[in-house]
């Protein structure tokens, strides 16, 4: 009875706040990074539906913004771990150039051992002419320092850019279109690599039934010798009420280049303020 009394009372001064500092200890602080973990995935699935080039060049002020983020962490004693995150995200605008270039850098090692090791950067650049013509490119390379296998991927790069239109363009419903061309490169574990044209086509849909209630979809096309790539993203987002948002998507991917060409995924999210 003793050891289930002190035991209650520890959990309790635990979540009663930051007196108890070895919290981790009864798991609330795994309970935090998990909390966290699912609200950023829930965050994420919002933002999908959020287009900020919609109605024509985004309000981004003139200069340089951004943030960046870094963790770092290492054990001793029973294991023998180290883990390293960068994150990275730098904006610069003048007028009617907006340039973002963002970059992820995960490193760890258990015992000596190296567990992981990438690098992925992305680089988009869009010129808006007036408010329906605008001109992009982008630029994304990815590298893993473990891949040894002929199916590992050790370089994944891409170059690409033009035009984009926006075809309908007002406050209830907009669509724009983007094409393009590019080339790709895909390095596997052993160092075979291919280099080939692809091409590239988006679309981007927003449609706003009431004040509550929009629908969006999103289409994005590559080609290549390699493969014919499709993903297509549904949405239906609705403010239930001022603290309740609710987002239901369908997303479907085709690829042709395997076995079972189409995967589909149902996801249901749902945010509440209070």
């Amino acid at each position: 009875m003793t050891k289930i009394t002190l035991l209650a009372t520890v959990a309790a001064i635990a979540f009663a706040g930051p007196l108890w500092a070895q919290s981790d200890i009864v798991g609330i602080d795994a309970l935090d990074d998990r909390l966290d973990d699912i609200e950023e995935a829930v965050s994420d699935d919002m933002a999908r539906s959020e287009d900020a080039s919609r109605f024509g060049n985004p309000e981004v002020k003139d200069g340089f913004s951004g943030n960046a983020s870094l963790s770092y962490s290492a054990n001793t004693g029973n294991s023998e771990t180290q883990e390293f995150a960068l994150g990275l995200r730098l904006r610069f605008a003048q007028g009617q150039m907006v340039q973002t270039i963002g970059a992820v850098i995960d490193f760890s090692e258990a015992a000596g051992v190296k567990t992981q090791e990438e690098v992925f950067v992305v680089y988009d650049a869009n010129y808006y002419i007036n408010d329906s013509f605008y001109v992009f490119g982008l630029a994304r390379g990815q590298t893993d320092g473990l891949a040894v296998l002929a199916t590992d991927t050790a370089r994944d790069g891409f170059v690409g850019f033009g035009p984009g239109y926006r075809v309908i363009n007002t406050d209830s419903a907009s669509w724009r279109l983007q094409a393009g061309i590019g080339i790709s490169y895909l390095e596997d574990g052993l160092g075979a690599s291919v280099t080939e044209t692809g091409y590239l086509a988006a679309s981007r849909a927003f449609f706003k039934v009431n004040d509550a209630v929009f629908l969006t979809n999103d289409t994005d096309i590559l080609s290549s010798d390699a493969a014919l790539r499709i993903n297509n993203d549904f949405g239906v987002n609705v403010k239930m009420t001022d603290v309740i948002s609710t987002r239901i998507s369908y997303l479907s991917e085709y690829n042709d280049s395997r076995a079972i060409k189409t995967d589909n995924k149902v996801g249901v999210s749902v945010v509440f303020g209070f």
